[in-house]
């Protein structure tokens, strides 16, 4: 988050031979929408400082976390279509292919078009999910023991909501339905919270993020569990529920978990959902 450890360290990134690169060193800051698929551990900072950090990036195709087969999880993973995390459009077509030859569910998430996603890069998908008879699966559906696939589950994150409805003629044209999974809802303005029942309107969903956007997983070692669960989880829950809507996910900050709080979680709702890195080598990869 802004002003903790991350915000001490300049990020840079690079490709060689096919593998991705990331390096740190002290001074600098960055906003955490601009990390590398936006969860770098504690114990791959502190190494970063001095060393550079490589590996491998897989095709979107090749990653299994990412594809729901109905085997009823309770903990998903996405992978990051934003510009930073280096997904490339072919890597991208070969999850959608994937979807439709396994008859699985590919999932995918991303933040602000236009902004930390190219509105081009967003279209490609919802494109390419058309013309592969690929239908929208929402997290809901998940949590009624639907969406075994094949299909696709796009969500956005976070609280950009005016970046969510430049994006809406691309979704009606196409007929999307996307999950937003959104924090900081008791800061919204009334246009905003208006805009967002604007999209759910149209099918879409909203799900929680937690309420400020905090590492879970550094929250609970600081704080204690109890403390994650009433002061970021369930408020973005009940607040979202307060205001009518049917609340049946959480999708975790950076990704970042761990099974002492997807059971904490689970009490309260049916679908946790997590994010798998397209990279190797780099960091621990979130998901279960």
């Amino acid at each position: 988050p802004p002003g903790g450890y991350v915000s001490r360290l300049k990020w840079s990134s690079f490709f060689f031979a096919d593998c991705y690169v990331i390096y740190a060193e002290p001074g600098g800051s960055m906003d955490h929408d601009e990390l590398p698929q936006r969860a770098i551990s504690r114990s791959v900072l502190a190494l970063a400082a001095t060393f550079a950090l490589s590996g491998c990036q897989l095709e979107i195709g090749d990653m299994d976390t990412v594809f729901y087969d109905g085997d009823g999880r309770s903990v998903h993973c996405a992978v990051n279509l934003d510009t930073n995390a280096q997904n490339s459009l072919a890597s991208i077509d070969s999850g959608l292919d994937r979807a439709v030859s396994r008859r699985e569910v590919v999932e995918l998430y991303a933040h602000s078009p236009d902004k930390s996603v190219p509105m081009a890069t967003l279209e490609h998908v919802l494109a390419g999910a058309a013309a592969r008879g690929l239908p929208f699966v929402t997290y809901s559906a998940f949590a009624r023991g639907e969406g075994t696939g094949p299909g696709i589950a796009l969500s956005l994150d976070d609280s950009g909501v005016d970046r969510w409805m430049n994006a809406r003629p691309l979704f009606l044209q196409y007929g999307a339905h996307v999950t937003f999974f959104v924090t900081r809802y008791d800061r919204m303005s009334d246009l905003d919270k208006a805009n967002l029942r604007t999209l759910v309107g149209d099918g879409h969903e909203l799900q929680a993020h937690s309420v400020n956007h905090l590492h879970g997983p550094e929250y609970v070692e600081a704080h204690g569990l109890g403390a994650y669960l009433d002061e970021e989880v369930l408020p973005s829950i009940d607040i979202l529920r307060a205001d009518g809507f049917d609340i049946t996910a959480y999708a975790y900050p950076f990704g970042a978990r761990t099974r002492e709080t997807d059971e904490a979680i689970l009490k309260h709702v049916p679908i946790l959902r997590s994010v798998s890195f397209s990279y190797t080598g780099v960091v621990q990869d979130a998901c279960p």
